[in-house]
């Protein structure tokens, strides 16, 4: 199980993602899972390129000045299909629509207890 940390992180990093539209915005507890390379995954889609590297770029502004991380490692910003964000134990991925539904991470750790996260004005 997630602690309260995480779970504070958890909801900086989805309110960054909403803050710019993002859709679908899941976090999902890996910690109940023995394979799992991390503790939490947080996930979500955007349409374009543009508004991934937009989600992208927020996430990690928002982690830096409210939870004071930056990812550990990054990858795929530079062509914006799907964006990793690494802190070790949470790893955000930002997928442009069409590779979520064709990879659907969800489908792979569907074991993982999943929290959806939803825009406040919608």
């Amino acid at each position: 199980m997630i602690d309260e940390t995480q779970k504070k992180q958890i909801e900086v990093i989805a309110a960054a993602m909403l803050d710019k539209k993002a859709k679908n915005v899941v976090a999902m507890d890996l910690t109940n899972i023995g394979t799992a390379i991390t503790d939490c995954f947080a996930i979500c889609n955007a349409d374009s390129t543009t508004q991934v590297v937009a989600i992208c770029d927020n996430v990690m502004d928002k982690m830096w000045t409210e939870c004071k991380r930056d990812p550990i490692r990054t990858q795929g910003r530079e062509n914006a299909f799907w964006v990793i964000l690494d802190y070790g134990d949470i790893v955000v991925h930002i997928f442009q629509t069409e590779y979520r539904d064709f990879y659907r991470l969800e489908d792979l750790w569907s074991d993982a207890e999943k929290t959806n996260f939803e825009d406040d004005e919608q």
